[in-house]
């Protein structure tokens, strides 16, 4: 692990950090002079919003670069960094953590891990008790505890500063489990609560939700997604499943109401995602909004958005607090966007669904040993947000060739409407995307209006599943392991997984091989392969020649199928093959359910020179909101813009094109009376252009300037 110091402005802070906890318990009565962004989303509840107001609908046209810091890394960033008094928390996207001077990006310090992977890392987490002060942020499958003054490890926290997430799940040998922390923890009084991201195939570890002290590192509760013997929810399970099933787990990040201690923790489905004949029933908690005593794990209630998902439909964002004006009551309400494109709406205390919920059968699957479940339910109201069925009417219409193409494909589908369950050998449409609808960016909220505003995908993938062979050899291994994204015959489905074709051309076998262990991006590791198996896949993903193992894979008996791949349904040309809009931007009023507004998110660039604008584009990282009637978001794939709309009409206001696309949501604080605006702009979702990690920050002109 390497540390390094910098001395400059700020040399007070860094040999003062108790003081910390003063300035920030007097930032109530300097609020003229700083206002803070210090939790990942703004706020314990998620909202994306903040009170500052001096960058506003009628100045906000002579935003500028204030400065830019530039990690001098490639792999992109989904970093919502955190700024406390005048300092900035952030991470580089090879997930070394460092402090910036808010208000000049001048770097404080850094800190590395030692820990070399791009791995998407979307913030970090600030604890003091008014003595203490330190950063709690995930590096793979660790949780370190910094000195939030100097970067150092705290040695008294954990094993020398870090506590390791693959430990107390149960599953041994505990290195041979890959989890990792890809959203930050949320913190409640002396405790710091984590879920992690466990891979959606089989084996995989449970996805427990878990609470340790914030001091020392060690478990205070946990809650287990997968119930065990006499816990709620074991009879939606097989009896032996708690041992066996894995993930269910939380990676999306979580919401805390601090005043009522109950923090709200959504999870994903269950592994293996497509296929669970080895987990019949309903499968409590996997696919659910869980809400739970923040100080003790007990469950208070739950709501299960899909049962049995076979689909993987988890619920990708931490949820939204908000007070809503209901059936002329006012009702504290928590709000819960989903990858289908719903946005469900409750009682945050009780769960109570504040619109009703419609429960609808759906098609058995015909595949052997499978049972889905015979109903799944909807919400009435608000409507989605993203288109829920595809017509040969919405066929893409760019030119009269490629339509024909579209037309043809489309006709060799399975297109039955939403949770119809995947079959062998035939492509069934998935429409929203596996990515949403819905993404990690998550909401913002106007508390005032009660308006929820969401970014949203809207383009056709297919899934299809395949038998999955049980050979003792490296091609087995990788049909079970890998094709779920990289598909059966190894060409990926760019951008969300690349083609491995050809890749001896841009990899060495032992490059290859450490991907595979320690995982890349959006890819898990795979400790659980041996040194063996581990480079016998390098070299057939090299050589696309199999190899015989003396043992089997890892792959559990009962995946009998696998998916053929993450297929977006795109024409010749890489785009869409359905009409625009591919993404949206869309503001709800949550009192009544209607819609404000809802516009085309992002551009083609190359379209737009054609005349082809306003299509919209795939998009990640949400927007944020502000009292000055703002509503800034990058977030857009190809066109690398940053713009500010204004949020009661959906009007653009202001744009400009950044270093890399902007895949994170931004922060806005005030240094010194400045309000500032900053995004980390990394790309990494086109995979014709660059990534990188910038992190580029925006003020008015001048000091104090209107």
């Amino acid at each position: 692990m390497r540390f390094t110091r910098l001395a400059g402005r700020h040399r007070f802070l860094i040999s003062h950090a108790a003081l910390s906890f003063l300035f920030l318990s007097l930032s109530c009565i300097s609020r003229a002079q700083q206002v803070d962004w210090p939790v990942y989303g703004g706020s314990a509840a998620s909202t994306h919003y903040s009170s500052l107001s001096q960058i506003k609908r009628g100045n906000v046209r002579n935003l500028q670069v204030a400065w830019s810091f530039d990690t001098g890394e490639e792999g992109g960033l989904q970093t919502n960094p955190i700024v406390v008094n005048g300092v900035l928390y952030g991470l580089t996207p090879s997930q070394k953590i460092f402090a910036l001077d808010a208000a000049t990006g001048k770097l404080l310090w850094k800190f590395d891990p030692g820990v070399h992977t791009t791995q998407p890392n979307r913030g970090l987490a600030y604890w003091s008790d008014g003595h203490d002060v330190r950063l709690l942020v995930g590096v793979l499958n660790s949780v370190y505890a910094l000195n939030a003054a100097t970067g150092q490890p705290i040695p008294t926290f954990g094993r020398n500063g870090r506590v390791d997430l693959r430990e107390g799940l149960g599953r041994e040998p505990a290195s041979a489990q890959s989890i990792a922390l890809t959203t930050p923890p949320v913190v409640f009084k002396d405790l710091f609560i984590v879920g992690g991201r466990n891979p959606e195939s089989l084996p995989a570890p449970p996805g427990d939700v878990r609470a340790f002290d914030a001091r020392t590192g060690k478990l205070r509760w946990a809650f287990h997604t997968i119930p065990h013997p006499g816990e709620f929810g074991y009879d939606t399970w097989p009896k032996d499943a708690w041992k066996i099933s894995g993930a269910a787990n939380n990676w999306a990040g979580m919401t805390v109401d601090i005043a009522r201690g109950i923090v709200y923790v959504p999870t994903g489905s269950a592994a293996f995602d497509f296929y669970g004949p080895d987990r019949l029933g309903d499968n409590l908690f996997a696919n659910c909004l869980i809400a739970l005593n923040a100080a003790t794990g007990e469950r208070i209630w739950h709501f299960q958005g899909v049962r049995h998902d076979l689909w993987d439909r988890d619920f990708p964002s931490p949820p939204v607090l908000l007070t809503v004006h209901h059936d002329g009551q006012t009702i504290d309400a928590v709000a819960q966007s989903s990858k289908q494109g719903f946005i469900y709406l409750f009682d945050r205390t009780t769960g109570q669904p504040l619109f009703p919920i419609e429960y609808r059968d759906y098609p058995p699957s015909v595949l052997p040993g499978e049972a889905a479940a015979r109903q799944q339910g909807l919400p009435t109201r608000p409507a989605p947000f993203s288109r829920q069925s595809f017509t040969e009417q919405m066929l893409t219409h760019r030119t009269g060739a490629i339509h024909q193409w579209a037309l043809e494909k489309f006709k060799t589908f399975r297109n039955d409407g939403q949770f119809v369950p995947f079959r062998v050998g035939k492509d069934t449409v998935v429409f929203p995307g596996f990515d949403g609808g819905a993404e990690w960016g998550g909401s913002a909220l106007d508390p005032d209006s009660a308006i929820l505003y969401v970014n949203a995908n809207d383009i056709a993938w297919t899934g299809a599943l395949a038998e999955t062979t049980f050979h003792k050899s490296a091609k087995a291994i990788y049909l079970g392991q890998c094709a779920l994204c990289h598909g059966d015959n190894r060409q990926g489905t760019p951008p969300t997984a690349p083609s491995l074709l050809g890749i001896a051309e841009r990899m060495s076998a032992r490059q290859i091989a450490g991907t595979i262990q320690e995982g890349k991006g959006r890819m898990p590791g795979f400790p659980n392969l041996s040194d063996d198996q581990v480079y016998a896949v390098a070299e057939f993903l090299k050589t696309g020649k199999d190899q015989a193992l003396s043992t089997v894979g890892p792959v559990s008996p009962s995946m009998k199928y696998h998916l053929t791949g993450y297929k977006r349904f795109l024409d010749p040309d890489g785009y869409p093959a359905v009409e625009p809009p591919w993404g949206t931007l869309n503001a709800i009023n949550l009192n009544t359910g209607e819609y404000v507004w809802k516009i085309p998110l992002g551009e083609y660039p190359e379209l737009a020179a054609q005349g082809m604008k306003n299509t919209g584009t795939e998009n990640y990282g949400g927007p944020i909101v502000t009292a000055g009637g703002l509503l800034f978001i990058g977030a857009t794939n190809y066109d690398k813009k940053f713009r500010a709309f204004d949020k009661s009409t959906g009007e653009l206001l202001w744009e400009t094109t950044l270093p890399f696309s902007g895949n994170a949501t931004p922060a806005t604080y005030s240094v010194d009376g400045r309000q500032f605006v900053v995004i980390a702009a990394g790309g990494g979702k086109d995979l014709r252009s660059k990534s990188g990690g910038v992190y580029v920050a925006f003020a008015l002109p001048g000091k104090h300037s209107d």
